[in-house]
């Protein structure tokens, strides 16, 4: 299952995988149903085991037959229970329909939603709507949601939060609210991108024992990325390794008042593992950088001539922050395109590029949604509608390994996409970008290809920020990553 788990897809292709276990591998629809409807009663007693009385808002599609199923199996063991039918229950039909019969003739209680209040409970269940949602809520569906999210009970939701699309995390109009989602026969992308975390809790996966055949009939859409490969594509040092073995990354930034950026992206490629560790800056910030970190060499650079040499001897260049956009900025930017080497750009070198038509195989472009915005002429709001559509653009329109930062990093070369589970909201705070941008050229120094860098970077920063975050997300800062990420990278 943890494989399975693993593999993101998006809501039509959901939909095929259960259409082929039902009509290719002969899994009866209701059997389906019902195993669904046993491990989001098991859910619940385990989430809940105090909970006694229990509200299932239910639909007229087959998430609704989930519903009734729970419902029934929570009547069976004892809970009291109503259902709360939202729409004409007279458009129940096939598994659904029967789904209802059974909780009726088990004498369940269903009440037709009425657009006041749900009535007091320990529990509510949300079987209203499933992964077919495309349009914006209207009339009870919305009225039902805004109520159940005023609510004080917690909220199991089946296979998604109601209101959610499953394609790319937005609200359609609202959205439950859920404390945990139980979700099945394959991970949804809308669950995990943009808003999608959020208004899912807790999210839980459950492959309905659908056979693993099943899966090789398709291609997922994208991977969560796992940072127990990174390991083994890292290696083992060996016992004659020496500084040269393992790169040299020349980070370029730090104009005017932002020596700090430059300094966390070098940093952490050498918390990374990068054997050598320059930084090309502003001459009056050279001093003050030497005494932030004693093992980086740090560069006066007051013009591109000054580069030349510096960019002889790198083996990965990290340019972008703490840059700025003055004279001095688009000098060493256009100094940088110039050579054929492998780099990360971030920050202010992405805004640089917008301007630019360029294509290279051998960069990783990082930008958050404002930046990939500009990159591609567009709007932050749609860029955060549409990150997987997104990402693959940027990758296309500009070449190498596109990230896009944010809630559910994306990364994404030109046959692959990989998703970053990992993170908190205490990320949201200066200088987590240049962390980023160092781990990655770190990665790249060390011989990993673009992609390869860019996914377990990604991953690194994250799962870093997780571990720096049990002190507390409030006033977590970007340095504080570096001490986890050392331990992560060796573990």
């Amino acid at each position: 299952m943890s494989e399975i788990k693993n593999q993101i897809y998006l809501r039509d292709q959901v939909r095929e995988l259960d259409r082929t276990a039902i009509e290719d591998f002969n899994i009866p629809s209701f059997t389906l149903m019902q195993r669904a409807a046993d491990a989001a009663f098991n859910e619940l007693q385990i989430h809940w085991p105090d909970a006694n009385h229990i509200i299932v808002l239910v639909g007229t599609g087959n998430n609704g037959g989930d519903g009734y199923l729970v419902a029934n199996l929570a009547l069976a063991a004892g809970y009291q229970v109503e259902a709360i039918q939202v729409g004409d229950h007279a458009t129940l039909r096939g598994d659904a329909k029967k789904a209802q019969d059974q909780f009726i003739k088990d004498s369940g209680r269903c009440i037709a939603f009425e657009d006041n209040e749900i009535a007091t409970c320990d529990v509510i269940v949300d079987a209203l709507l499933g992964t077919g949602l495309s349009r914006e809520l209207k009339g009870n569906y919305r009225a039902a949601i805004e109520l159940m999210n005023q609510h004080a009970a917690p909220k199991l939701s089946i296979d998604i939060p109601s209101g959610l699309d499953a394609n790319n995390g937005t609200p359609l109009g609202d959205a439950i609210r859920a404390d945990v989602t139980l979700t099945f026969v394959g991970m949804k992308l809308g669950l995990l991108t943009a808003a999608g975390r959020e208004y899912s809790g807790k999210i839980i996966f459950n492959d309905l024992q659908i056979p693993k055949e099943v899966y090789q009939t398709m291609s997922p859409t994208s991977h969560s990325i796992q940072l127990s490969d990174l390991h083994a594509v890292l290696g083992k040092r060996v016992e004659h390794a020496h500084k040269g073995h393992f790169g040299h990354v020349l980070v370029i930034g730090g104009n005017a008042g932002m020596a700090g950026s430059v300094m966390l992206a070098a940093e952490a490629a050498a918390r990374t593992g990068s054997g050598l560790i320059s930084v090309a800056t502003l001459p009056q910030h050279a001093t003050v950088a030497l005494q932030t970190c004693r093992e980086i060499m740090v560069h006066s650079v007051r013009s591109s001539k000054d580069l030349a040499n510096l960019l002889r001897h790198a083996t990965v260049v990290a340019i972008g922050p703490g840059l700025g956009q003055n004279a001095w900025a688009k000098e060493m930017f256009t100094r940088v395109l110039d050579f054929n080497i492998p780099m990360v750009v971030d920050a202010d070198a992405l805004n640089l590029l917008a301007s630019e038509s360029l294509n290279k195989d051998s960069w990783v472009l990082t930008p958050h949604p404002g930046e990939a915005a500009r990159l591609l002429k567009s709007t932050t709001e749609v860029v955060q509608k549409n990150r997987l559509q997104v990402v693959q653009a940027m990758q296309e329109q500009y070449g190498g390994v596109a990230v896009l930062k944010g809630n559910a990093t994306l990364v994404a070369n030109a046959e692959d996409v990989s998703i970053c589970t990992a993170g908190n909201p205490g990320m949201a705070t200066g200088g987590m970008g240049d962390v980023l941008t160092g781990i990655i050229a770190g990665l790249m120094a060390q011989g990993l290809t673009t992609y390869d860098a860019a996914r377990f970077g990604v991953q690194l920063h994250a799962q870093s920020a997780d571990v720096a975050a049990k002190n507390g997300m409030r006033g977590m800062l970007a340095s504080d990553l570096l001490v986890p990420l050392r331990k992560l990278v060796n573990s």
